[in-house]
């Protein structure tokens, strides 16, 4: 039987970070298991690809949740990545960290070393930044590069010019010193490509001869010799495939995500004791806090229709497009090298909020209702408004004692009442920057959720209609104390009650933060790499207000 020291689940964004790191030690062998298969298709790397990688299953887990209380009898698409890079191979680009208050937060839960002066120098670490920002809190030697849109469009300076009307200030850079104002978004794109996790750490990685990457690899289990994890079963080639086994000397680590790894600790056994016996699944370690807690931002879209100006709409048919995909081969610019949101907006739901928490998003397009990623005949801008710090939680749990079924996913969007407050509050500074002096000559009229939606209840029926994911799930396997109940892991990752194993990916969030999850999901494997390879951690960032 094959043995590494490093067994790795999921070669997405936080297991392309590991097998980077833990891999610059010659004498550690790493193996990654990835159910999908390699990164080859064009539309991964054309960063307008994301439309259509959207719902290519070939690279796409494309899940659905189950119907929620305020999601209007839908069950809301749920896209994940299969493929080398994970999500960083199909997602939107956005380079967003979030607040200081999100990661001080998780250590004031008892998770020691996760305070925001212990995961900046994570962040300056394996980031390479182009462009404007304080090197105080941005990173210019590292694997990932991180540039700012570079796409002048009238719209999205007029949208600018409206947020500082209602006076929402620009901001240069939302990942350095404060996350409010209003900026064309940061993104992890180069040269009109894709820069993906798969390219910036794993691909290096796989040149050296202590790494081993297996795609279309389906993990089914994980081995354990009492309370240790030693290896674990695959099916190479999938459902029909062959079973295998493979062995880690040292540990076990899951990184399929807020899905894929809670789903993955039921089905060997490490959960709820009454969920796994419904399923007839042997209880290797109770933990009930497997799978719980899952939440996510959840974005009504406001839309608005276009007038004296050509949108993307228009840009993206006939021979405009032919037009626009010639530009992109001799140039790597235009259309084809955008991401599907072009400015970010962070403000507060009232004045009494202390930081911002809500975000909006601006893109000179529009999508047809009900099909997420897919243009609109018709000239159109949006808006999409979501709240950064939801309250609301869900659930991750297994359909079945089947490894190839789909688990099912609860998010409970909106369950709480301040969440539904707060999102409202969103749609209604939408509605205002839309209809702002700077936007005036474009305006024509507002679609949706239309002139005629005015009251809060209103509104809020309206953001239940046609809300969606904006595809952050976390917080599914929690990180905290050992006597946390929904605890799943500890500050150093390691399942709780277990040996040789830990979970490193987005799910360990203790709480939401207030940004899109990847750059802190490769934030959570950088640091998480010192811990293994028994590396001090870097040194706490010194910042005047933490002094």
């Amino acid at each position: 039987m094959e043995t590494f020291d490093y067994v790795i689940i999921g070669a997405g964004s936080a297991g392309s970070v590991l097998t980077n790191r833990l891999s610059e030690d010659a004498g550690t062998r790493v193996c990654v298991l990835e159910a999908g298969p390699s990164d080859w298709h064009p539309y991964i790397h054309l960063p307008a690809g994301f439309i259509k990688t959207f719902h290519m299953k070939s690279v796409n887990w494309a899940y659905q949740q189950e119907v929620g209380p305020y999601t209007g009898g839908r069950s809301i698409y749920a896209p994940r990545g299969k493929t080398l890079g994970g999500s960083s191979s199909i997602n939107g680009h956005i380079y967003n960290r979030g607040q200081r208050q999100d990661f001080d937060t998780w250590a004031q839960l008892g998770n020691r070393g996760w305070g925001y002066p212990d995961v900046l120098p994570y962040f300056r670490r394996m980031e390479r930044r182009i462009g404007e920002g304080d090197d105080t809190y941005r990173g210019r030697d590292g694997n990932l590069t991180v540039t700012t849109m570079d796409w002048q469009d009238p719209l999205c300076e007029a949208f600018m010019a409206g947020a500082v009307s209602l006076g929402i200030p620009r901001n240069p850079d939302y990942n350095g010193q404060i996350q409010e104002g209003v900026s064309y978004c940061q993104r992890t794109i180069l040269n009109g490509r894709r820069v993906s996790a798969a390219t910036a750490f794993l691909h290096p990685a796989r040149r050296r001869p202590n790494v081993d990457v297996r795609t279309h690899a389906h993990v089914t289990g994980i081995v354990f010799e009492g309370k240790r994890a030693v290896g674990v079963r695959y099916n190479r080639g999938g459902k029909h495939g062959d079973p295998l086994e493979i062995r880690a000397t040292k540990e076990v680590i899951l990184s399929g995500g807020a899905y894929n790894s809670p789903q993955l600790l039921q089905l060997s056994g490490v959960g709820a004791p009454e969920l796994l016996q419904a399923h007839g699944i042997e209880v290797r370690h109770a933990l009930p806090g497997v799978g719980e807690g899952l939440q996510d931002h959840y974005a009504p879209r406001s839309v608005a229709r276009v007038k004296n100006i050509r949108t993307i709409n228009e840009l993206r048919r006939g021979f405009s497009l032919w037009g626009e995909a010639i530009k992109w081969a001799a140039t790597r610019r235009g259309l084809l090298s955008l991401s599907p949101t072009m400015v970010y907006c962070f403000w507060h739901s009232g004045e009494t909020t202390e930081s911002s928490d809500l975000q909006l998003t601006f893109t000179p397009a529009s999508y047809k209702e009900g099909v997420q990623g897919q243009l609109e005949d018709e000239p159109g801008m949006t808006v999409a408004s979501w709240q950064q710090r939801p309250e609301s939680r869900g659930y991750v749990r297994i359909r079945s004692a089947d490894p190839f079924a789909p688990p099912i996913i609860q998010t409970n969007y909106l369950a709480e009442e301040i969440d539904r407050r707060v999102v409202v509050a969103g749609m209604k500074l939408a509605r205002r920057l839309l209809a702002s002096e700077p936007l005036s000559p474009y305006y024509a009229y507002e679609d949706f959720p239309g002139p005629k939606v005015t009251s809060d209840d209103e509104l809020l029926a309206a953001a239940t209609q046609r809300g969606t994911t904006t595809f952050h799930p976390g917080c599914t396997c929690r990180m905290g104390p050992a006597d946390a109940p929904w605890a799943v892991v500890d500050d150093q990752l390691r399942v709780h009650g277990m040996e040789g194993l830990r979970v490193i990916d987005a799910s360990i969030m203790p709480r939401m933060i207030s940004a899109n999850l990847n750059a802190s999901t490769l934030m959570i494997a950088d640091k998480a790499s010192d811990m293994m390879r028994g590396k001090a951690p870097e040194a706490a960032a010194k910042l005047p207000e933490y002094a």
